[in-house]
């Protein structure tokens, strides 16, 4: 179904013929479809040449919702694919042809923002998906959430939040809603894969309630100081999100003996332990035998050079720096 400007391209095309205009009013007609289609796409953001926006599989956004009823009804209605029309790549149903008409002529006026992904994630750098009953109008803007604690970090800062928003929502799209690296996360260091995952993809919380090392799933996760946390359960997310100082591992999980040496090291997930209540990894058996020669000494010593290493590297990409020397005579391990 094409928008009043469509149609008034397409009554132009039609008179051209019926009229024998010269090929330069055709080719006029080409440019003027081909600018109309950009500026039907100019405030959609766009992923591998697409409209970027969150649908089902049958491309239908809102979950079927009407967008007009949100501002003429204050509540979520479910709309009906009778009254149906496609914009920004995204087809919208409504309840009535009134409402339809309505968006038709002013679908900016009514369209969710942020492609209709949770507004509070995208302030944090990502897509979540959302649930209808948690909108809100925002300086005439529709914004939806994902769920009862995204709009309680939302409503924090309404209005901060809305900036940020606004102004990660192009990074976001353009990754494909994967999480970026936002300004404020710029000034921490973390032991990362190339996708922003921390402890190689650990349960953080699981060290704490399991005594154990244990997978986590990309369906649980959390973001915390720059860094991408999975859980084994929503359970230990949640856990976390409650508390996340509590569960995150000391010096951005990189090695803890290597930190006490003023080194970057990486770790192995299944080697670690805890001081005073603090979660710290190491790199090698050989590691944690010599960070536990003095784990008082070895600990402020790390706890000395962590902001150093913070300062010196944060924001940047990391590389590991070269082992130790085998800390005991004989020993041919790195730590």
């Amino acid at each position: 179904m094409m928008n009043p400007k469509e149609q008034r391209v397409k009554a132009f095309y039609i008179h051209a013929h019926a009229n024998n205009l010269s090929v330069f009013a055709l080719k006029l007609f080409f440019i003027l479809m081909t600018a109309i289609m950009l500026v039907g796409f100019a405030n959609a953001q766009t992923f591998n040449g697409k409209p970027f926006v969150n649908t089902d599989d049958k491309g239908v956004i809102l979950d079927g919702y009407d967008a007009v009823a949100f501002f003429t009804d204050s509540k979520p209605v479910k709309g009906d694919a009778a009254f149906s029309f496609i914009y920004e790549g995204a087809v919208y149903y409504f309840v009535s042809q009134d409402h339809l008409d309505l968006f038709k002529a002013h679908p900016d006026k009514y369209k969710p923002q942020f492609g209709g992904y949770c507004a509070y994630a995208v302030s944090l750098g990502k897509t979540a998906p959302i649930d209808v009953n948690t909108f809100s109008i925002v300086n005439g803007r529709l914004v939806i959430q994902h769920n009862a604690r995204a709009v309680a970090g939302w409503n924090k800062d309404v209005a901060a939040n809305l900036q940020l928003a606004d102004k990660y929502w192009p990074a976001v799209a353009n990754n494909g809603g994967k999480q970026i690296v936002t300004d404020d996360e710029k000034k921490f260091l973390n032991n990362t894969d190339p996708d922003g995952v921390t402890l190689q993809g650990y349960d953080a919380v699981a060290y704490f309630t399991d005594n154990k090392a244990t997978k986590g799933d990309p369906a649980f996760a959390a973001r915390y100081n720059g860094a991408t946390y999975w859980f084994a359960s929503d359970a230990h997310a949640a856990l976390f999100k409650d508390n996340p100082a509590k569960y995150a591992p000391q010096y951005g999980a990189f090695c803890g003996y290597a930190m006490s040496l003023g080194k970057l090291r990486p770790v192995d997930p299944a080697i670690f332990q805890f001081v005073d209540g603090r979660l710290i990894l190491q790199h090698t058996k050989d590691a944690y035998d010599q960070f536990n020669k003095d784990i008082t000494g070895n600990t402020a010593k790390a706890d000395g050079y962590w902001p150093i290493e913070v300062k010196k590297h944060a924001g940047k990409k990391v590389k590991f720096d070269k082992p130790a020397q085998p800390a005991n005579a004989g020993n041919t391990t790195t730590n």
